[in-house]
């Protein structure tokens, strides 16, 4: 099973972020601080709980003005990296709010080699205006974690992360970001940018439709932030993004020998597989596959899956693909009739059922 992202903060985690503080503050309690942090709740803490609970406790142990704990965190924050240093952007979010010049500067800091994408997004909230026009500056940073930290954090529905309301009603200020860094070499940035354009889509589709269709074919880098920015309006087959990615010619292509599994049981994987064939070229294709599963009000609800999205250069191919039917806790399966279905450039061409049942039958 694979570690728990909550045990990033472990004891030697811990152990290492006292010392550390020792080093920069010689009266830090280290013993207590230790003690303080692995009190009786911390094992039933999660990830970003275990994050705030260790930047309260930091607070309790760094009896100074705000901007003096800034100087320590950013001495010891040299030693610590990704997504456990996110700590330090942790106690900025709760006890910077007030002081935003400082904030700002911390947050920088500590976004290099870590990333602010969560803690920037209480002071968009609170100084919206003053926030955007700081990330238009790290927009324009030569350094790559601050040109990706003024997408990232921009993001209207950000993962983990606090909504940004407004700008799911209005992204015109991510967009202006967007602008700035669309033409950016590195890929990390280029990531943040279709991450936060395909975030959009999902509140303005028409917004991202115009966005791509202006942008299409000026380079391959662009072309990139496009396509994975779309990702979401190919997944719902919209027919405009599907023709701007040559994914709107399909008549030519038939589907033969589909074959899967009628009946399967809890917890082990549905196997199915089909040729797709034509009397030319099949060229750029987009395959994915849907299942309906059935929900506990007998309602079926539509999940769609990639099989292949790329050109085909020969006049048939075959796939063969399989669904784990295991219970986890994203999702729970239920006993019943469900569909399998293929799309082939948004098209539904084929839709079949099959019945899941018990183990114990």
């Amino acid at each position: 099973m694979a570690e728990q992202l909550k045990n990033l903060y472990s004891k030697e985690f811990i152990e290492k972020l006292a010392n550390k503080l020792f080093l920069s503050y010689a009266d830090f309690e280290k013993e207590n601080f230790i003690n303080s942090i692995f009190d009786t709740y911390w094992q039933d803490l999660e990830l970003k709980q275990r994050m705030r609970h260790i930047a309260l406790i930091l607070h309790k142990f760094l009896p100074f003005t705000y901007k003096k704990q800034l100087e320590i965190l950013k001495e010891v924050k040299e030693k610590f990296t990704g997504l456990e240093a996110m700590v330090f952007q942790d106690f900025v979010e709760v006890f910077g709010l007030n002081d935003f010049p400082n904030s700002m500067n911390a947050l920088e800091v500590f976004t290099i080699n870590s990333s602010s994408e969560f803690a920037i997004r209480q002071f968009i909230l609170k100084y919206e205006n003053e926030t955007m026009n700081q990330m238009k500056l790290w927009a324009k940073s030569p350094n790559e974690h601050l040109r990706r930290l003024a997408s990232e954090g921009c993001r209207p529905r950000l993962p983990w992360a606090i909504a940004l309301p407004k700008f799911k009603q209005n992204p015109a200020k991510a967009l202006e970001i967007i602008e700035l860094l669309k033409n950016d070499k590195c890929l990390y940035v280029q990531k943040s940018v279709a991450n936060n354009l395909n975030d959009i889509s999902k509140d303005n589709p028409q917004i991202v439709i115009d966005f791509v269709k202006q942008n299409i074919g000026k380079t391959k880098e662009l072309d990139w932030i496009c396509k994975h920015g779309s990702r979401t309006l190919l997944k719902k087959g919209n027919i405009e993004i599907l023709s701007f990615f040559n994914f709107d010619k399909s008549h030519h292509i038939n589907l033969t020998d589909f074959c899967y599994d009628k009946t399967i049981l809890l917890n082990d994987d549905f196997n199915f597989s089909f040729e797709i064939n034509s009397d030319e070229i099949i060229g750029n294709i987009r395959i994915e596959y849907v299942i309906y599963y059935l929900k506990s009000n007998n309602i079926h609800n539509k999940k769609v899956f990639m099989i292949s999205q790329n050109e085909i250069k020969s006049n048939k191919k075959r796939f063969e693909k399989k669904q784990s039917f295991k219970n986890m806790t994203t999702r729970k399966h239920y006993l019943g009739k469900h569909f399998i279905a293929i799309l082939i450039n948004g098209v539904e061409v084929l839709k079949e059922e099959f019945y899941l049942n018990d183990t114990c039958n």
